[in-house]
């Protein structure tokens, strides 16, 4: 833990240094804490401050949420857009946009997304029912995200015209660049609820590992368990959708990175996750900055990247598993 905390502060100075213009360690501290260069404080405060509180709270948000979703399901291939909340946030972003209710820097843009992932919970729940089994959840969730996912296509079908399409486009790629202070003080804060209300569960997680009826026998409540993870998944990714685009892939890793390190106790999970999510995001954001092109890099596009190829080892890991069970 200090280590990842070490990482955490190492990597969001670095993120306020990183980009067009350098400065150093001394020069961002300088910016931060005494007027100094006035260029200085204006880039640092202004234009990157920003972009690293929302990389931590993001990337925090989605680790927590993939240890949440994997320990909820007790799959390690579980991930937090299994029940369809950030799909549902992206198309509710891209209706306002399509419709010109909104651009991508207004206040209403996340507030349309969070909508969209509370009303996704609201209809998975719906369709599913309060006690629906684990599997009726899942099967669920794919339908509220394959609808999700092709209203998103019709929205931007529907554009009125090609430009309109071409910014939604870039959106959906999923960035951090030209965020503002108005972005992070809508979204964090319901990204602090997101997690408090996840972090609540850590020790309904640790009996729940041992199956449902087993955790009935201890005490804990596993239909309220659902509700709540999924309303805390939706809100939290919901708010990160809102200001960022879709960010693949960082729910997944992290969990599996801190499972070899902290062992696969869903509980002692939850934290490092969030802290190792935060410092992948930040890892990518500077990355993306840092990588030769005429304009940014969406770092939703390099999480992709990165996190396929991971996806698809993980399979492959599991396959091998089941196989030796099995033999």
């Amino acid at each position: 833990m200090p280590v990842l905390a070490g990482l955490t502060l190492l990597f969001f100075l670095a993120s306020l240094g990183a980009g067009p213009v350098r400065l150093s360690p001394a020069e961002v501290i300088a910016a931060l804490f005494s007027p100094g260069d006035e260029a200085a404080r204006i880039i640092v405060l202004e234009i990157r401050l920003p972009r690293a509180i929302l990389a931590v709270a993001i990337g925090g948000m989605l680790g927590l949420a993939g240890a949440s979703m994997q320990g909820l399901l007790r799959n390690p291939l579980a991930d937090p857009s299994l029940f369809g909340a950030p799909q549902s946030a992206a198309l509710a972003a891209v209706m306002t946009l399509t419709l010109g209710l909104n651009h991508t820097l207004s206040w209403g843009l996340p507030v349309a997304a969070i909508l969209g992932a509370l009303a996704s919970v609201a209809l998975l729940l719906a369709v599913a029912g309060r006690s629906a089994s684990l599997l009726l959840l899942i099967l669920a969730g794919l339908a509220v995200s394959s609808m999700a996912g092709a209203g998103t296509v019709l929205a931007m079908n529907l554009a009125p015209n090609p430009f309109a399409a071409l910014e939604i486009a870039f959106w959906l790629l999923g960035s951090l660049e030209d965020r503002s202070m108005r972005h992070v003080m809508l979204a964090v804060p319901f990204i602090v609820v997101a997690m408090v209300l996840l972090f609540s569960q850590g020790k309904a997680f640790r009996a729940l590992s041992l199956g449902e009826d087993a955790a009935e026998s201890l005490g804990v409540p596993v239909t309220r368990l659902r509700i709540l993870v999924i309303l805390g998944v939706a809100l939290g990714t919901g708010a990160s959708v809102a200001v960022a685009g879709t960010i693949s892939f960082i729910g997944l890793v992290a969990p599996h990175l801190m499972r070899a390190v902290v062992g696969p106790d869903p509980t002692r999970l939850l934290l490092p996750s969030a802290l190792a999510g935060a410092v992948l995001l930040m890892l990518a954001d500077i990355a993306v900055r840092l990588i030769p092109a005429s304009s940014d890099i969406k770092v939703g596009v390099l999480t992709s990247i990165i996190g396929v190829p991971f996806f698809l080892l993980l399979i492959l890991r599991e396959r091998r598993r089941l196989a030796g069970g099995l033999a």
